[in-house]
């Protein structure tokens, strides 16, 4: 894989952080390894590790959004090679299941991706709340 075709890649994970915003965890179960080794440390603080307790915990948690948000991601740094990652921000104003109000959120996020069959695959995500 080349850098531009992470780049591009990075285009379609940003469609799917989108999406997800919005309640639909699919596009982003499709970026997702399924299976071998994989965490979350959730911006909530806790971890998760195993590809399919990984891929579980993201799609309850699409569920705590609806329709009506957006999300963009500013990437910092990326690099790629045996692995590849980006880390940046998540910058989403997402409506809250159940609530009227939109809530701005930014979430400092470093994700890091593996090549499984000529495409990146999802294997870990840190995401947090900056402080100050």
């Amino acid at each position: 894989m080349t850098a531009a075709s992470f780049a591009s890649f990075l285009s379609r994970r940003a469609c799917a952080a989108s999406a997800f915003c919005n309640g639909d965890a699919a596009p982003l179960d499709a970026l997702l390894s399924k299976d071998g080794q994989a965490t979350f440390h959730s911006p909530s603080g806790d971890s998760i590790s195993g590809a399919e307790d990984v891929a579980a915990r993201y799609a309850r948690d699409s569920t705590l959004f609806q329709p009506g948000g957006t999300s963009r991601i500013d990437v910092l740094h990326q690099a790629e090679g045996d692995l590849a990652f980006w880390t940046g921000h998540q910058i989403a104003a997402v409506k809250l299941a159940g609530r009227d109000a939109t809530t701005k959120v930014t979430i400092r996020v470093t994700e890091v991706f593996r090549n499984v069959d000529d495409e990146w695959k999802l294997i870990h995500r840190h995401a947090d709340f900056p402080t100050g």
